[in-house]
């Protein structure tokens, strides 16, 4: 079957042609990265910054004016969270009970379809109101995530208030930009909304003898219209209005309250009546002056890149329209959007990056295929498999609707090398049969035969390579969002790069590699040309101009081949290869500029070209002594074997640690009375063990977002005034540091259920400008922008930490905006790691939250200053205790008390008016000046059943407590957290798993007490590495051994499949070789041009993360694949000699693997030298490539001593099987 397709497509070739122009021009429809012009349709694979990883969840938000977060808790989300519990597919529930409002989140099983849960919940809501206090209706959230939050934007326009800016927001730009396609919500945060204040005045009520009820009452009667239907008159219908809504505050004061002796006592005679700010819960700033924004939220499942230029559209629709007025000055100012936080710029920084490195990649690739090949049609032929295969990705990726993201693009990214070793398996070979005795005298079927040789064996490594990362798909939670688009991706790019090795590169080989002189190809020497000729001028404009002269030239020596001279045409045989291997090294340093923009084009060319070619070289070296040393160790075995045995023992002990490795000696030893503690302490072992402690464990290596989110908050019992000015210090001082570019800070919420933060929480956006500035237009160098101590985005961090340091906040956790979403969305908590205290008593919590506090700061590895438990009952309360018994005396009832306390201090809403399209409330409460101390508070009248007001304080008494200013509870269990993070340098994971240690030897000494019913729990990031750890334990033996099955189904022998298989377990020990010595501070501390190789290379301690676990799966795949080469061909070379000798059975040994030695080099080259320029990458995702990177580079460096364990191994077995032989006759 296989054979029967690869000469189908060899045969017929205008169908291999029109699947390439097919892939071509379907690839660059659906391409992710961003073009200028459309000359085609697009329809672009949807794009975000990484994967959505946050929980399944929907949110259920109810709003209950000015009540108490515990009667809130009480009444409205403890009744609700017990209901929804029994809605199917509930993981978890956690909620909030702040002042004012209930938010409860309904975590759902990942399996359970968005919509279909929104569905069940509301049908729960419609039966759980019921039980709610009378005017409180809960609320669906919008249907998106607090990860959707993707466009930030502030309302600026000299000599407007905060009031005018904040009706424009809520009434015209909110609006507008929700109504865009894909948008949820857009919520409005800062500024003030205004309000109509009546001002009672107690001493003119009791004068007129009016009361509370009736004001309100009047107020709500005098704010209405009606309709009466319609009349005709002389054929004509006119409807009919009652026109009463209220316009002015005119039309307030001369609201009638009540007649007396037919004399109307109006509102203002009884009120003061004025506009004025509303009660708000939420304020923003921008570098120290209050402004007013608005957050646009993305629809789930939406495509953010798309609904974020969709927005930008509707910004320059709308932004024409916004209201202006003229300055005392003469200008005219007008208002306008002025975003602070715009995801485009991380996705397309990213996309940047990752299109960068595949470009760096093909390019490096190129030049080994050249160098290597020595031949420039092959080189051109196996160049060409990697943009189809790539473009064919984008294919399966628009098909399959896998979204572009650094994740997925990362999987394109690290199978480079391997997608074109399969293009030089195949291309080499058919250069080898067509240069054999009589090889070209019937091209077609050389190429078939040499085709159908190594099919099988690509198909195989190919195989290995897809059947490893099937791990992948098993993986569930955060991991599995975030690793299985990778895992498609990489899938997606092997199939492709196999599809087109069989059957696009065998007729690209015969068209280009037969003998023109015996093969009449004139006639498609036009049509070659035109289209070399197109291409050629479209790439140039697209890409570089050198791209373009270089095909415009090939495709007129292609049309003109006949009538150059034969001296001309050796010489450019000869040289060809060399001109076309400067052209590419000159476009791949101006794409890579490893050494920065600041050192100039000229010293990064030498420095690639050196690189390049010294590590070629080292390979070409290599290939040269490649038959001596494995001549070496066929006679020398035993000499040989140690070598991979200490790699495997060496990588072993760097990933468990020494004293994990000899812990079974220890144990042993413990039976017979050697204490393991005391064996730890002999000092060999214990220098031994500082240097292979073994290696950290994280979830994830944090994303560089090019922006931070400082979350410190203030003391809960601050007002919203003093937490501005909190704010505002912080802004003013963050403001000035010179890598800052914008600063805007939010205290309290946004108008949106997806934000339930107290005012005591602050969330300031930092973005801090890019270490290089845009290139100089004439020189071309880029100016660094950052200052000299300033290295990496850490020390930006450090200068905001110090500048945020303001008396009455407190330190806040290192988070990034994506990031602490993703946080926040996992496990409710503002930090990363914490710990979370469940019982039945706030105040046993709080408590027991100050004992862990005190402890964790003693541990090692925690950050003393970033550990912070929950003030939960920090809340100063004024209480109203009534006296049943006194108020009984008087005719009244509890309600009528607390209706008169509701209304006359803390203000009740009467009405609304309604202004055109806008809508402001109406409040009635008594005068400030009569609210504002607790003397003036016990005054507020009480009306009586017989007409007579008296002061609150005969029948109720005014206390002070303190009491929550937000109650938590996850599952109904209320809940507090202790915030805590990790110092630099140490690993995510440990420092978890010291911190719990520490806190259970505290419990059993006595010093940390938990009262009856209490727990506690250590929650966060880590717990996403524990479950994926738990998950790769048993999925990473499973793939392992599936790839074992695929080789023994190739060469249907047990003693082959273990050698070939041994190259993954000595890879494997490789990659975690490479990542220790990236921990060591002596290796690659080299000088270069004034940097040292360690900071270009991005050297620094790499945790053990499902990244990096990733990259392991991703060399499982390739580890094999020289061996599943050379195994093949050995068993080609024995079948043909037959050798009958030990002498005999190592020169066919010898002969197989130097047949084979270049092949193998090759796609072992390919694979590391493509990796370098994500090492060095520098760019946004880079800190998430660079380890999925390592484990493939450090992996195959030293999987290439497969190339001698394979023949040795394969040699001894046959020397064996001989000696067996001749002893049984």
């Amino acid at each position: 079957m296989l054979d029967a397709l690869i000469k189908f497509f060899l045969e017929r070739k205008l169908v291999t042609f029109l699947v390439i122009f097919g892939i071509l021009g379907w690839g660059y429809a659906v391409m992710p990265f961003h073009v200028q012009d459309n000359f085609i349709p697009r329809s672009p694979v949807p794009v975000d910054a990484i994967p959505d990883i946050g929980e399944n969840q929907q949110i259920v938000f109810t709003e209950w004016m000015g009540r108490s977060p515990q009667d809130v808790e009480d009444q409205v989300t403890y009744p609700l969270a017990v209901s929804l519990q029994g809605v199917p597919g509930v993981k978890s529930i956690r909620s909030y009970s702040a002042f004012g409002f209930s938010t409860i989140y309904i975590i759902f099983d990942e399996h359970v379809e968005f919509y279909w849960s929104r569905s069940r919940v509301l049908e729960r809501l419609s039966v759980a109101t019921k039980d709610l206090p009378e005017g409180v209706t809960p609320s669906l959230g919008p249907d998106a995530t607090a990860l959707g939050q993707i466009f930030w934007y502030t309302l600026e326009g000299e000599g407007f208030g905060l009031d005018e800016l904040r009706s424009i927001q809520d009434w015209y730009v909110k609006y507008g930009l929700q109504s865009t396609s894909g948008v949820s919500e857009v919520a409005s945060v800062g500024g003030y909304v205004k309000e109509y204040q009546i001002d009672i005045d107690p001493d003119a009520m009791k004068a007129y003898a009016v009361s509370l009820g009736q004001i309100m009452d009047a107020v709500r009667k005098a704010n209405i219209d009606v309709g009466a239907k319609t009349v005709d008159f002389n054929g004509v219908e006119y409807v009919v209005r009652g026109i009463g809504f209220v316009k002015t505050l005119g039309d307030l004061e001369h609201v009638v309250v009540k007649v007396t002796d037919n004399v109307p006592i109006y509102l203002k005679s009884v009120a003061r009546i004025s506009l004025g700010p509303a009660l708000r819960r939420g304020a923003l700033n921008k570098e120290g002056a209050e402004v007013v924004g608005g957050v646009v939220v993305v629809r789930y499942g939406e495509n953010p890149m798309a609904a974020i230029q969709r927005v930008k559209e509707k910004i320059r629709q709308i932004e024409p329209g916004l209201p202006s007025k003229a300055l005392a000055d003469g200008t005219v100012s007008k208002v306008r959007i002025v975003p602070f936080y715009d995801r485009t710029k991380l996705i397309n920084e990213t996309l940047g990056t990752l299109s960068e490195a595949l470009t760096q990649e093909i390019l490096i690739t190129v030049i080994v295929i050249l160098l290597f090949l020595m031949h420039f049609r092959s080189s051109l032929v196996v160049s060409l498999t990697l943009p189809l295969a790539v473009l064919f990705a984008f294919i399966l990726m628009k098909v399959f609707r896998v979204d572009a993201n650094i994740m997925s693009l990362a999987g394109i990214a690290i199978a480079i090398g391997t997608i074109v070793d399969m293009g030089i398996i195949m291309c080499e070979n058919i250069l080898r049969h067509l240069g054999e005795p009589g090889g070209k005298d019937n091209p077609l079927d050389t190429v078939f035969r040499a085709s159908s040789e190594v099919g099988s064996a690509i198909l195989t490594a190919i195989s290995t390579t897809i059947v490893s990362f099937l791990a992948v798909f098993t993986m569930s939670g955060a991991e599995g969002k975030l690793f299985k688009p990778l895992a498609f991706t990489k899938t997606f790019a092997l199939l492709a790069s196999v599809i087109i090795a069989l059957f696009v590169v065998p007729a690209l080989a015969h068209l280009l590699f037969r003998d023109r002189k015996k093969e009449a190809v004139k006639d498609m020497r036009p049509a070659m040309t035109a289209g070399l000729t197109l291409a050629g001028t479209w790439l140039g404009w697209k890409l570089h101009w050198l791209v373009g002269l270089g095909i415009l030239v090939f495709g007129a020596y292609t049309l003109f081949r006949h009538r150059i001279p034969e001296r001309w045409k050796e010489f450019v045989g000869r040289y060809a290869n060399w001109i076309a291997l400067g052209a590419v090294l000159l476009f791949l340093t101006k794409e890579w500029m490893p050494l920065g923009f600041g050192k100039g084009y000229l010293l990064n060319l030498i420095f690639v070209g050196v690189c390049v070619f010294g590590l070629i070289w080292c390979f070409l070296r290599f290939i040269d002594s490649y038959p001596t040393f494995l001549m070496r160790a066929l006679e020398n075995k035993r000499r040989f074997w140690p070598v991979p045995a200490v790699i495997v023992a060496m990588g072993i002990t760097i990933w468990l640690g020494f004293f994990t490795v000899i812990s079974p000696v220890t144990g042993l030893l413990s039976k017979v009375g050697v204490k393991e503690r005391t064996v730890q302490q002999i000092w060999p072992l214990k220098q031994i063990n500082r240097i292979f402690p073994g290696l950290g464990k994280e979830f994830m290596p944090p994303l560089d977002e090019g922006s931070y989110l400082y979350m410190p908050t203030t003391m809960p019992h601050a007002s919203i005034g003093e937490a501005l000015d909190v704010l505002t210090k912080q802004n003013i001082r963050i403001s000035q540091i010179p890598e800052v570019e914008t600063v805007v800070g939010k205290i309290g919420r946004a108008d949106s259920p997806l934000d339930p933060a107290p005012i005591s929480m602050i969330e300031t956006v930092i973005s801090y400008v890019p270490e290089y500035g845009e290139p100089d237009p004439h020189t071309g160098k880029r100016k660094r922008k950052w200052r000299d101590h300033i290295r990496t985005p850490d020390d930006i961090w450090e200068e905001i930490v110090k500048a945020g340091q303001i008396p009455g906040s407190t330190a806040a956790p290192k988070l990034q905006p994506i990031a602490a979403r993703i946080v926040m969305l996992q496990s409710g908590m503002r930090a990363p790691m914490g710990v979370k205290i469940l019982g039945q008593n706030l105040q046993e919590l709080e408590q027991v939250g100050f004992q862990i506090e005190r402890l964790l700061k003693d541990v090692p590895g925690v950050e003393p200053s970033a550990v912070i438990a929950d003030r939960i009952v920090g809340k100063p309360y004024l209480e109203f205790h009534i006296d049943r018994e006194k108020i009984a005396r008087y005719g009244v009832n509890i309600k009528d008390v607390q209706n008169v306390i509701e209304m006359g201090i803390g203000g009740m809403k009467a009405t609304s008016t309604v202004e055109g399209r806008e809508r402001y409330p109406v409040r009635v409460r008594y005068m400030r000046e009569l609210r504002d101390s607790l003397e003036e508070l016990q005054k507020v009248l009480l009306p009586t059943k017989d007409g007579a007001q008296i002061p609150l304080s005969q029948v109720a008494t005014l206390k002070f407590v303190r009491g929550p200013q937000m109650v938590k509870s996850e599952d109904t269990f209320l809940v507090g957290y202790v915030l805590f993070d990790k110092k630099p340098g140490y690993a995510e994971v440990d420092v978890v798993r010291a911190a719990q240690k520490y806190l259970e030897e505290r419990i059993a000494a006595g010093e940390l007490v938990l009262p009856k019913g209490t727990s506690y729990k250590f929650a966060g990031s880590y717990e996403n590495q524990v479950r994926s750890e738990k998950t790769l334990a048993v999925v990473l033996p499973l793939s392992l051994a599936a790839i074992f099955l695929i080789l023994y189904f190739q060469f249907n022998r047990i003693s082959t499949t273990v050698l070939v298989f041994s190259g993954i377990v000595v890879a494997f020990c490789g990659g975690f070789i490479l990542i220790w010595l990236y921990s060591q501070p002596w290796f690659m501390q080299l000088p270069v041009l004034g940097d040292y190789l360690r900071e270009l290379f991005n050297m620094k301690t790499y945790n053990l993360s499902v990244a990096v676990w990733v990259g392991f799966l991703a060399l499982f795949g390739i580890a094999s694949d020289d061996g599943v080469v050379m195994a093949t061909y050995l068993d080609q070379s024995f079948r043909e000699r037959k050798p009958g000798s030990i002498r005999e059975i190592r020169e066919a040994t010898l002969a197989a693997g130097m047949r084979r030695i270049r092949p193998c080099l090759m796609t072992s080259a390919t694979t590391i030298l493509a990796l370098l320029p994500i090492l060095t990458s520098t760019g946004r995702g880079a800190d998430v490539m660079i380890p999925m990177a390592l484990p493939s580079v450090g992996g195959m460096v030293v999987a290439l001593i497969s190339l001698f364990i394979v023949p040795v191994g394969y040699a001894w077995l046959k020397e064996r099987e001989l000696k067996e032989a001749d002893e049984a006759r």
